[in-house]
């Protein structure tokens, strides 16, 4: 079984910078893509960022609009999620998810259905 524990989330102003981290443990056959999705208070969950750990693909939402980084250290087993400029409406439990199936290169790459397992979340809260 996967297991998946998220780390770094916090409070920052608006404008600042937060890198969160998602440790990833268990078998590693199922574990070829991890995603982060965030879900803001009142609202649905929504997917982020994925990357596939067998060749690096990378998918970002489009509100991401180049202010987020995702990358993987695969020694480490860790995926990280790099903020800048971050916003209030970024605030949310920003959680991360693993699934076997190389989704990040597809239409599915950012959607909850492909992903088995999931992390608690972690808070990020920006301030205005």
């Amino acid at each position: 079984e996967v297991h998946l524990v998220e780390s770094g989330g916090g409070l920052v102003q608006a404008g600042g910078s937060l890198k969160i981290s998602c440790a990833v443990s268990g078998s590693s056959y199922l574990d070829e893509t991890i995603a982060w999705f965030r879900q803001a208070p009142g609202k649905g969950r929504e997917g982020v960022s994925c990357i596939s750990r067998e060749d690096d693909s990378i998918r970002y939402a489009d509100f991401v609009e180049g202010r987020f980084t995702i990358s993987s250290d695969k020694a480490k087993e860790t995926v990280y999620l790099q903020m800048t400029n971050l916003k209030p409406e970024d605030t949310a439990v920003y959680y991360c998810a693993a699934t076997w199936s190389p989704v990040c290169r597809g239409p599915w790459a950012l959607k909850d259905d492909p992903y088995e397992n999931w992390g608690q979340g972690t808070q990020v809260t920006v301030s205005s």
